[in-house]
């Protein structure tokens, strides 16, 4: 969904995942969720290893629960841990969600079989809430995020409910009927209008429209079916944050004389900033038709010393932890430069990238808010930008955590690093590793029952997200990474051939390759059964 990045050198490596509900689905093909029916999913799963063969007994049902190593396998790890290299069983099942119906904290929805694709693991991470788990780092990183942004002016709000709806995820925020993102091979539905929202935007106009406050913070849990690697999670956490100014209520109704106003009264940094952009641009970046040149260029100056102030808090807390780390550690000084960006609910719109340990890192994407949005929530007569922040890489960042897995751990050598921090925010401590555990690396490649890659569940429909989900459901947090190495067509019978790279490898103890196997064993049963590949 994101244009062309505009006068950027170099790909910055992105670590907001933040305001780019388009950019992350501008890969998938563009597929009308009506043509894609269930991923059926796999029950009571048992794997056991009698000398060198392997059985693995699959009981159709839901897809097995692994939200975490540590804490969502105890019946796997406490065998593994009994069992002898000649006989291994894994018993991988766990209360399912197999019936009509789908609780979430506490509310029950109906499910629909056409649209359902929410295996147990993402279910139960619905109930762990890390943003308000103190102590917890991405708690800290909120914390530290929401200092920049403090009442009265702004009403912080964290504990939404996860389920949304259809109109609320993409139609309030103007996403068209067949964006990409709407698709089951990108998002978790419940029915066909209620699903997991893929965004803290999902709920933008209902804050709008309460009109409580001249700005707001929402921090939440939000849920997208992604890659498996150290840096993506199905679960991870944003916030999005609004600051808006009423024409019925500032002097003379100048919006722009009220928000210079407000922007002298902003805090002032000394980082060096490269902002070479217009205020906007007629076809890269435009100026919205019902806003004057002047509001626009005021709000975005607003904007963007609001958020350079709160990311240059941020680094200086990240390098100030990097030198308790280290006191030999060269402190470069720190860089931003903002890049012209496109969102659906912002124009003009920007992204903010910081170069911090020799790379340049987009953290942030932002924008004045398209006037549609508080037309449609009941309050015309506002203006104003908004931003979104990926809180989970900006505490990997905060805190040098290697792996987004270990937010999800229960472990107290990974919990106990961060006890007391939530009250001495100026004195973050970096992670200390406890172990390195090593890979088990496997391969799998499959004939494709068709060429199609378009977004899936269905068999003859393939999508990588599909992969990455069955993957993940087998064999949960124990899967470090997986990756296509190779794919071809043959010349004669047309068929595609894919090979994927699956690392497994435990954040907790090691795993052995008797463990690894059958994991492996079950994923390829499973990826048989799910998409109707043939193994190679």
């Amino acid at each position: 969904m994101q244009g062309p990045r505009l006068q950027n050198s170099k790909t910055p490596t992105s670590i907001s995942r933040d305001f780019d509900l388009g950019r992350s689905f501008e890969k998938s093909s563009v597929t009308s969720p009506t043509s894609l029916p269930q991923l059926p999913a796999i029950g009571n799963v048992t794997a056991t290893k009698t000398s060198h063969n392997v059985d693995v007994k699959l009981n159709i049902g839901h897809l097995p629960c692994q939200s975490g190593w540590g804490a969502c396998a105890p019946s796997w790890g406490a065998a593994a841990k009994s069992s002898s290299p000649e006989a291994l069983s894994l018993e991988l099942s766990r209360a399912q969600t197999s019936s009509g119906s789908l609780s979430v904290r506490g509310v029950t929805y109906k499910k629909d079989p056409a649209w359902f694709n929410i295996p147990s693991n993402v279910v139960d991470a619905t109930s762990r809430r890390l943003h308000l788990q103190k102590d917890h780092p991405v708690y800290i990183t909120r914390q530290i995020i929401q200092s920049s942004f403090p009442p009265p002016t702004f009403k912080h709000y964290n504990d939404y409910h996860p389920v949304v709806s259809t109109h609320q995820n993409f139609d309030s925020l103007g996403f068209p009927p067949n964006h990409p993102g709407r698709a089951l091979s990108d998002t978790y539905y419940i029915n066909e209008t209620t699903l997991l929202r893929t965004h803290t935007s999902a709920h933008q106009a209902d804050v709008f429209r309460a009109n409580e406050s001249d700005g707001y913070l929402i921090s939440a849990d939000v849920y997208r079916r992604d890659a498996i690697d150290r840096s993506h999670y199905p679960v991870f956490h944003q916030m999005e944050g609004a600051r808006s100014w009423d024409r019925n209520r500032v002097p003379n109704g100048d919006i722009a004389a009220a928000v210079r106003a407000d922007l002298a009264k902003l805090s002032k940094h000394n980082v060096q900033v490269e902002d070479n952009n217009p205020a906007f641009h007629a076809e890269r970046n435009p100026l919205q038709d019902c806003h004057s040149a002047d509001e626009a260029q005021a709000i975005g100056d607003h904007l963007k010393r609001s958020l350079e102030c709160m990311v240059v808090d941020i680094f200086s807390r990240a390098k100030a932890a990097a030198l308790r780390s280290d006191p030999n550690l060269v402190d470069e000084p720190l860089r931003m430069r903002w890049v012209e960006a496109y969102f659906p609910f912002t124009s003009p719109s920007w992204e903010l990238e910081v170069y911090y340990a020799g790379d340049w890192l987009e953290v942030l994407g932002c924008g004045v808010v398209r006037q549609s949005l508080y037309n449609n929530a009941g309050v015309p007569s506002q203006l104003g930008w908004a931003f979104g922040i990926g809180i989970d890489r900006i505490a990997m960042l905060l805190f040098k955590i290697p792996d987004i897995r270990l937010f999800w751990s229960r472990d107290q050598r990974f919990l106990s690093q961060f006890e007391g921090v939530s009250d001495q925010l100026d004195t973050l401590k970096r992670f200390v590793p406890f172990s390195k555990y090593p890979p088990c690396p496997k391969d799998v490649s499959f004939w494709l029952a068709s060429t199609s890659a378009a977004g899936g569940n269905t068999r003859g429909n393939f999508h990588e997200n599909d992969v990455m989900e069955i993957v993940r459901s087998v064999a949960g947090d124990v899967v470090e990474d997986v990756r296509l190495i190779d794919e071809f067509t043959h010349p004669k019978t047309g068929r595609k051939s894919m090979a994927y790279r699956i690392v497994y490898r435990s954040l907790e103890r090691t795993l052995t390759n008797e463990e690894a196997n059958a994991f492996h064993e079950l994923v390829r049963k499973a990826l048989v059964k799910e998409l109707g590949v043939d193994l190679r």
